[in-house]
C-alpha cells in the first residue's frame, strides 16, 4: 500500500513536471508563431508607419512613384493655350538660369505661298523644359606671377622679390580641389553613393581617380578642417537645455585587437524646438553607457531617448521617453496575433487607442507657446495617461509575459517616469523622432557601404554627417556649404573661435548662395 501511494506521489510530481515543460513549451511556440506572423507583416504587409518614397525600392523607384494616369500641369484649349494650374509651373522653375533657342524662318521661308507676300512675326509660342547638365570634371591650374626689379638686380646690392597672392590648397601637395572634396564628400554621405560607384563613375568621364585615393581625401580635410567645427558644435550643443539621442549598429573592419565581425556603434546626438540644429555624430567602438556620459559631459538637462537602459547611467540629466516606441510595439503586438485571436486583438488595440490620443492631442498644441502647452497637458494628457497606465496594470496579470502583447505592456511600465516626463515641460516632445529622423541618413548610407574599412574612416564619417545633416536642416546646399568651407578654412586661423563661429552651418554671416534653392 504504501509503493502504491509513493508511485502515486511520483507519478503526479512526473505530471506536474510535464505540465510544467508543456506550458513553457507552448508559450515558447507561441511566441515563435508570433515572430514569424510579424516577419511576415514586416516583409509584405502595409505598414502604418510608413516611411518617405525617397527611401524604398531603389532599384524599382521608376516603376514604383510612376502614374501614368496623372498628368503634367494640363493645357487647356480654348482659343488659346492656358494652363490649368495657374503659375504652378512658374513657380517651379523661377530660380533657375534660362537659357532661350529661337526657332526662325529663313528669309527665303518668309514669302507666302499663296500670294508671294512677305510674312510678318505674328505671334510666339513657347515650350518650357529643364535642362541637365551633367557634373564635368575639369582641369584647373593655379598660376602664381612672381615679379622682380630689374633695377636692384643689376644696381643694389640685394634684388627685390615680391610674389602675388593665391589661395592656400585645401591639401598640399594633391590634386584635390575644394570642389572636388565637396562633391565625393556629398556623394557618399548626403546621396548614399559608395566610393567604387563614384570611382566607376568618374572612369566614364575620363578620369582615374581611384576609392583609396578619395577615401585619403575625405580623411584628411575631415581631420585638417571639419573636426575644428565639429568640436565647436560640441562645445555649444552642451550648452543646450533639451537634446535627444539615438544609436545605430556599425562594422568597423580593422579595430585593434577586434574581430572584423565586431558590432560598432554611432551615436547621434542633436537639440530640438526653434534653436539651429546642431546634430552630431559620434563613432565608438561599443554601445555601453560610459559613451553618452562621456560625450555628454557638462549638460544638464533634458535627454529624449528610446527605452535602451545604456542612458539610466547619465548623471544630472532627467531622460524622457519616446511614445513612438511604445505606439510601436501595440502595433507589432496587432500584427503579431493570429486572426482568431480576435479578443487579444480587442485588448491591444486599446492600448494602441491610448497612445493615439496622446498623439491627436499633440497635434492641437503644435502650436501653442510651451507654457500653454505645458498647461493644456497636465488638463487634457494627464487623465489619458493615468487611464492608460491604470489599464497597463490592469492587464499585466492577464497576458504573457514574453508575448509581443505582454511586451507591449511591460515597455509601458518599465518606461512609466521616462514616458510620463513629457509633462514635465512644454519644451518637450511625445516621441524621439527627431532623433530618428536624424540618424536614418546615416542607416540608408550604411546599406549602401555596408561597413567602414578604419576606425579612422568611422571617426570622419561621423564628422563629415555632422556638418552634411546640420547644413541640411539649416537650409544650406551641402555641397555648396563644404566647398566654402575648404576654401575658407585652408586660409583661416583655426585658434580664433569667432572666425570658427562664423563659418558654423547657423551662422548669419554664411553667403545666400549657400542656401537651397526652393
Amino acid at each position: 500500500m504504501d509503493n502504491t501511494a509513493k508511485r502515486i506521489e511520483e507519478l503526479e510530481a512526473k505530471c506536474s513536471v510535464l505540465e510544467h515543460e508543456k506550458s513553457e513549451l507552448r508559450a515558447e511556440v507561441n511566441w515563435y508563431r508570433e515572430q514569424l506572423r510579424l516577419d511576415k507583416s514586416r516583409r509584405f504587409a502595409k505598414s502604418s508607419e510608413q516611411i518617405g518614397p525617397e527611401q524604398v525600392q531603389l532599384f524599382n523607384e521608376a516603376e514604383a512613384e510612376a502614374k501614368p494616369s496623372a498628368p503634367e500641369p494640363a493645357m487647356e484649349e480654348i482659343t488659346y493655350k492656358r494652363r490649368k494650374q495657374k503659375g504652378k509651373r512658374d513657380e517651379q522653375l523661377k530660380d533657375l538660369p534660362v537659357e532661350t533657342i529661337e526657332y526662325r524662318l529663313s528669309p527665303e521661308e518668309q514669302i507666302c505661298t499663296t500670294c508671294n507676300c512677305d510674312l510678318h512675326e505674328m505671334s510666339q509660342e513657347i515650350r518650357r523644359e529643364i535642362k541637365i547638365i551633367p557634373a564635368q570634371t575639369i582641369e584647373v591650374r593655379h598660376v602664381t606671377y612672381i615679379y622682380s626689379c630689374r633695377r636692384c638686380e643689376k644696381e643694389g646690392e640685394s634684388s627685390t622679390i615680391v610674389t602675388a597672392q593665391a589661395p592656400a590648397p585645401v591639401l598640399p601637395g594633391s590634386i584635390a580641389s575644394p570642389s572636388a572634396v565637396s562633391h565625393i564628400m556629398t556623394q557618399k554621405y548626403a546621396d548614399a553613393m559608395p566610393l567604387y560607384r563614384q570611382e566607376k563613375a568618374l572612369a566614364r568621364q575620363g578620369v582615374e581617380l581611384s576609392r583609396q585615393t578619395m577615401a585619403n581625401w575625405v580623411i584628411q580635410c575631415s581631420q585638417r578642417w571639419l573636426e575644428p567645427l565639429y568640436e565647436l558644435m560640441h562645445e555649444q550643443l552642451l550648452q543646450e537645455k533639451i537634446l535627444y539621442a539615438d544609436e545605430t549598429p556599425l562594422q568597423v573592419l580593422r579595430e585593434p585587437d577586434r574581430p572584423a565581425s565586431s558590432k560598432s556603434y554611432m551615436w547621434l546626438y542633436r537639440n530640438g524646438g526653434d534653436r539651429p540644429a546642431n546634430i552630431l555624430y559620434d563613432y565608438r567602438t561599443t554601445r555601453a553607457s560610459k559613451h553618452p556620459i562621456a560625450f555628454l559631459n557638462g549638460f544638464g538637462g533634458y535627454l529624449h531617448v528610446d527605452g535602451y537602459g545604456g542612458y539610466d547611467s547619465i548623471p544630472e540629466v532627467t531622460l524622457v521617453g519616446c511614445f513612438a516606441h511604445a505606439r510601436r510595439k501595440f502595433t507589432n503586438a496587432l500584427k503579431a496575433l493570429p486572426d482568431e485571436n480576435s479578443d487579444a486583438a480587442v485588448v491591444a488595440k486599446e492600448g494602441l487607442a491610448f497612445c493615439n490620443q496622446l498623439f491627436s492631442l499633440e497635434r492641437k498644441f503644435k502650436n501653442l507657446t510651451p507654457e500653454d502647452r505645458y498647461r493644456m497637458r497636465l488638463i487634457r494628457s494627464r487623465p489619458v495617461l493615468d487611464k492608460f497606465y491604470e489599464w497597463l496594470n490592469y492587464q499585466r496579470p492577464r497576458v504573457l509575459p514574453k508575448s509581443s502583447f505582454g511586451t507591449a505592456i511591460n515597455y509601458c511600465l518599465k518606461q512609466g517616469e521616462k514616458l510620463q516626463a513629457f509633462l514635465l515641460d512644454g519644451r518637450l516632445e511625445l516621441d524621439n523622432n527627431r532623433a530618428e529622423r536624424s540618424i536614418k541618413p546615416f542607416v540608408i548610407g550604411r546599406k549602401n557601404y555596408l561597413f567602414s574599412n578604419t576606425p579612422r574612416g568611422a571617426k570622419a564619417s561621423a564628422t563629415v554627417y555632422s556638418l552634411i545633416e546640420s547644413a541640411k536642416e539649416n537650409g544650406l546646399n551641402p555641397f555648396e556649404y563644404l566647398k566654402y568651407l575648404f576654401e575658407k578654412m585652408p586660409n583661416a586661423d583655426l585658434q580664433d573661435k569667432d572666425q570658427l563661429k562664423d563659418l558654423l552651418p547657423w551662422s548669419n554671416t554664411l553667403p545666400v548662395e549657400l542656401q537651397i534653392k526652393k
